[in-house]
């Protein structure tokens, strides 16, 4: 029981982790994603580099989330488990991406002397829209279908309370159903409408990464007929 234990901390603490740095490096980020004319100051900002540090992280303990997880919720749908491992990697990668472009505008701004600010402003916009596309595909259409496929699992294993368990069922389509309407315009992604599901996302995470840490895993229930056995507790 005690490796079980040690699993359920470990991935709540990725799930903390992941939730604090994403929320601290949107806010350093804000000089340069709101000011179209951040790129013609002179010399780096250290907040934007912290950020983009923090994101590192970020995307660091989506993956710890999912590497964690799938010892233990594959017993109960295996290309399920499987599923949520590649999801966790690439809402990384798209996560990586949105620091690469970033950062970019550090260097834009370190090495624009002398260059046409007009230019050095286009080319600053162009690397913020893929900031913003990144933030709309990572954190929500993927993360969507992330949290569906780890809610479902946890729902059949039983692993955690029923009530943490649906807010991920309602939570990871309403935040993908989201996603994709502001994908086409239906709404800004900074609207009500746009961070009802980002909301409850949040509040499903770190329901569960309460529950992982302070309480750890239930008994499991019976694996469905086709998934793995369950092994004996150490």
């Amino acid at each position: 029981m005690g490796s079980t234990r040690t699993t359920a901390v470990v991935a709540g603490v990725f799930f903390v982790v992941a939730a604090v740095t994403a929320v601290a490096a949107l806010a350093l980020y804000q000089p340069a994603l709101t000011d179209a004319a951040y790129v013609l100051g002179t010399g780096e900002d250290p907040a934007v580099l912290l950020g983009g540090l923090l994101e590192v992280v970020l995307a660091a303990s989506c993956i710890g989330t999912a590497v964690t997880l799938y010892p233990v919720v594959r017993r109960y749908g295996e290309g399920m488990a499987l599923g949520y491992v590649c999801g966790r990697l690439l809402e990384a990668a798209v996560i990586v991406v949105g620091v690469v472009a970033t950062l970019s505008l550090v260097t834009l701004r370190t090495a624009g002397t002398g260059t046409d600010d007009e230019a050095l402003v286009v080319v600053a916009r162009a690397l913020v829209a893929v900031h913003d596309w990144t933030f709309l595909i990572g954190p929500g259409l993927v993360i969507g279908v992330n949290s569906l496929l780890l809610a479902v699992l946890l729902h059949r294993s039983r692993l955690v309370p029923r009530g943490i368990t649906v807010l991920g069922l309602l939570g990871g389509p309403l935040v993908f159903a989201s996603s994709v309407a502001i994908l086409f315009g239906v709404y800004d992604q900074v609207s009500p409408w746009g961070m009802l599901g980002a909301v409850v996302v949040a509040a499903w995470e770190m329901a569960l990464a309460y529950r992982l840490i302070v309480t750890g895993f239930r008994a499991p229930a019976e694996p469905s007929a086709g998934s793995l056995p369950v092994p004996a507790p150490a």
